[in-house]
């Protein structure tokens, strides 16, 4: 970003520019009389430094003002093979810097003693040591009055501690290590403050699977046991938290880490176990977790809240390599819905949806496009990639509109990337700080206007970055050139009319960042797990217990978090679409083996086994014969059923087949959704169709002739007792009518009663005979298969 830190001497005012250099030169020459003390050294003595290594572990207060007292603090270590007798620890003030790019360069070389080292403040503010021995590290503190300092006007001091001494090969007093800071000096409230966004990220990586138990709770099953361990005390996240209560930060906060710990909080989550099994999270994480949230809580009310899209998706990767896969839109859409609702349920309270931040806030074309898709207006962008290209000598204000109703919120790169590397050694932290406070106090001396400064950070600061963060925010917060702002008014503000408002093009993007993006195959994986789920949902009576943990996995696949992990990413994301396999096959055809059918018309069941926990419906079960010359389902080529199956059990599915020819015929039986899809494999088997035979027939003939001859055996009978009795009777007695005493009015042509014969013509009540046709063969019997049904399964 062009700005004064290039342009040396650039101030404000022409009076304010004469003060800085004036107080550069007398500055200055204290620092020339303090070289020519030293003894003159060869050039080789000259290349001879950092015998002393000096470490600066604390300087208090970071920004002085009239009244205070300063104390340094540190070690002093011996890094040469001879002892350093006579040695001594000085505090060195050096002189005024204009520019922020002065700053760069000490803080690039600040424990080189070439190129100044600035004046001596005393013997009375230094530590003596009789004797440096080789690798041992010696304590120092050291306390000197703010106004023994002899500081000028008010700006960036360059502030040195040193270390001399002399050897047996040198014996004589030199510098023999240094280390350089700064000292930001702003005694009295500054004409015109800087208003300053700080964002306090509260992001981790993906710790949910796509797995949950049956029950009603559906417990979630994380990948490990790792967020326990950020959330404990001393842990990155439990720092993140109780650093941040005090600050007057915006909290920018990724829902999906909220339901991740709001899951634990409720023991309500297990853990990967030996060969497929799971166990139960250890009970003790469930009170850290509860902790946590409440901490959490506690910290962010009255405080500004942004939310970003659910899992923190990687804007860049989707511009660059996911718009051109159908659906990968929709997945930050939803992302984007759900973000809200998931903080205002564990936090309660309202988060800001308005805002995306693409990685490290390199921006181009393309992902302005993609950040803006799913509603975010404003996209935290920074100022190494949003560069300044008009030469302006001062740092504008972040809010810049590029067009279409957006604003780009520029950070401030030296000021957001000041608490990157290792800062777990106090030198290293204490550095920072001091680095991070003299740009900030030097960007409020490039003018007199007031600006909108934002500094957004790495998304997942270590402990001890977090720890120099809030050592650096409580600094400024107290300082007296700064005032706090949140992120939305910093948006808000009026924009510098001068500043850039060019979008970068896609190929202006930084490379390093691009090899680390999720790849194109990456979001075809998505998007085809995407396509199984709708698939699946469609026939399921509650589709939340699928939709919502597969769809918040989908999300998570796409998280920023898996850059530079492109192993673990792929791994995440196959785990994600085999258990979603496993599920779908949990609805399923039973095998059948070859079926054999005596008869023209029979049924055929087909079972669909169902072992999920939840009823399934909105299926059909086809089923289709290859060869419906022989063989028809229902009369025609296939037969199509609705299926519906409640949890864990089976249902049997009956068609009426009609059987034309003898012979083998392959039958296919496929589950569609109602919408037409195919729903699982198909199951494929043999009939082996047996049609009416010659000596089936012979039987039925058999059976037709006994009854004939029985019923010409009955009339043949019938007609000879007829004859008999009237050859008794005698002639004439055929028509008279008597009157017996023993049988009055009793009919005379009324015959005997004969008991009838059993054969061929029996009752209703006489036993079947084998020719009898089977019940349950009947084309008209659709009731459930019996147990004795002849159809093989």
């Amino acid at each position: 970003m062009a700005e004064a830190a290039d342009f040396q001497g650039t101030s404000a005012s022409p009076a304010r520019r004469w003060l800085r250099r004036t107080g550069a030169v007398f500055a200055g020459v204290p620092l020339l009389a303090g070289l020519l003390q030293l003894p003159a050294a060869s050039p080789a003595q000259a290349a001879s430094t950092d015998t002393v290594a000096v470490a600066l572990d604390s300087l208090t207060p970071s920004a002085p003002t009239d009244g205070d007292t300063l104390t340094v603090s540190g070690t002093v270590t011996n890094n040469g093979k001879q002892a350093v007798t006579g040695a001594h620890v000085d505090l060195r003030i050096g002189p005024m810097l204009n520019t922020r790019s002065a700053i760069d360069a000490i803080a690039q070389r600040s424990d080189d003693p070439q190129g100044g080292t600035g004046s001596e403040v005393g013997d009375k503010y230094a530590q003596k040591f009789p004797k440096l021995s080789p690798g041992v590290a010696q304590h120092f503190s050291i306390s000197v009055p703010v106004d023994k300092l002899n500081l000028g006007e008010d700006g960036v001091y360059e502030f040195g501690v040193s270390a001399s001494g002399q050897t047996a090969a040198q014996p004589w007093d030199r510098m023999l290590g240094i280390q350089k800071t700064f000292l930001p000096w702003q005694p009295s409230d500054a004409d015109t403050k800087t208003k300053t966004t700080f964002l306090w990220p509260l992001l981790s990586t993906v710790h949910m699977t796509a797995k949950t138990g049956a029950g009603e709770l559906q417990t979630p099953v994380f990948l490990n046991d790792d967020l326990a361990k950020e959330l404990a005390p001393g842990g990155r996240l439990a720092q993140m938290v109780t650093l941040g209560k005090d600050l007057d930060v915006t909290w920018v906060i990724d829902p999906d880490l909220l339901a991740s710990v709001d899951a634990m909080a409720t023991g309500n989550y297990r853990l990967p176990g030996d060969k497929g099994t799971t166990t139960p999270g250890p009970r003790d994480h469930q009170a850290i977790a509860k902790q946590w949230l409440a901490n959490l809580q506690k910290a962010v009310a009255g405080k500004e809240v942004v939310a970003l899209p659910f899992a923190d998706p990687d804007l860049a990767s989707l511009a660059h390599n996911g718009t051109s896969v159908a659906g990968s839109l929709s997945h930050l859409k939803d992302a984007t819905d759900v973000a809200a609702t998931t903080v205002k349920t564990v936090l309660h309270v309202t988060p800001s949806t308005d805002f995306a931040w693409p990685v490290d806030g390199a921006v181009d074309r393309s992902i302005m496009k993609v950040a803006t898709s799913a509603g975010a207006d404003r996209v935290i962008a920074r100022s190494d990639s949003l560069q300044e290209t008009a030469g302006l000598p001062y740092t504008p204000s972040a809010a810049r509109p590029v067009g279409g109703g957006t604003t780009a919120v520029v950070a401030d790169a030296r000021l957001s990337r000041a608490f990157e590397g290792n800062l777990s050694k106090a030198d290293s932290a204490t550095r920072a700080v001091q680095q991070f406070l003299a740009q900030s106090l030097e960007v409020n001396a490039q003018t007199d206007n007031q600006r909108s400064i934002v500094v957004a950070p790495q998304r997942m600061p270590t402990a001890s970055q977090a720890q120099a963060m809030a050592a650096a925010v409580k600094a400024l917060q107290g300082g007296t050139w700064n005032q706090s702002q949140d992120l939305a008014a910093a948006a808000k503000d009026k924009p510098d009319p001068n500043a850039t408002t060019r979008i970068p093009s896609t190929s202006a993007y930084p490379s390093s960042l691009r090899r680390q993006e999720l790849p194109g195959s990456a979001f075809g994986q998505v998007a085809r797990t995407q396509e199984k789920l709708d698939n699946f949902q469609v026939i399921l009576t509650d589709q939340s217990r699928v939709v919502t943990p597969f769809g918040r996995a989908i999300n998570r696949e796409m998280s920023t978090s898996w850059r530079g992990r492109s192993g673990a990413a792929g791994g995440y994301r196959g785990g994600v679409e085999a258990w979603l396999d496993e599920l779908t096959h949990e609805v399923k055809l039973i095998d059948k083996s070859e079926t054999k059918l005596s008869g023209r018309s029979v049924t055929i069941p087909v079972t669909v086994q169902n072992n999920l926990v939840q009823p399934v419906g909105h299926l059909v079960l086809r089923l289709t014969s290859t060869m419906p010359t022989r063989l028809k389902i229902g009369g025609k080529a296939y037969s199509e059923q609705r299926v519906e199956v409640s949890g864990g059990h089976s249902q049997s599915v009956k068609f009426t087949t009609s059987a034309n020819a003898n012979g083998r015929v392959g039958l296919i039986a496929q589950l569609y959704t109602e919408d037409g899809q195919e729903y699982g494999d198909p199951v494929s088997f043999d009939v082996k169709v047996t049609e009416v035979t010659p000596t089936v027939m012979l039987v039925i003939g058999g059976g037709v002739l006994l009854l004939v001859l029985a019923g010409f055996r009955m009339y043949t009978q019938r007609k000879r007792a007829t004859s008999r009795q009237a050859e008794e009777d005698g002639p004439g007695t055929a028509g008279e009518d008597t009157d017996e005493p023993g049988n009055p009015e009793a009919p005379a042509d009324r015959l005997p009663e004969e008991p009838e014969e059993s054969g061929p013509a029996s009752g209703a009540g006489d036993p079947e005979q084998p020719s009898d046709p089977a019940p349950d063969t009947a084309p008209e019997n659709a009731d459930p298969s019996g147990t004795g049904e002849r159809v093989d399964r």
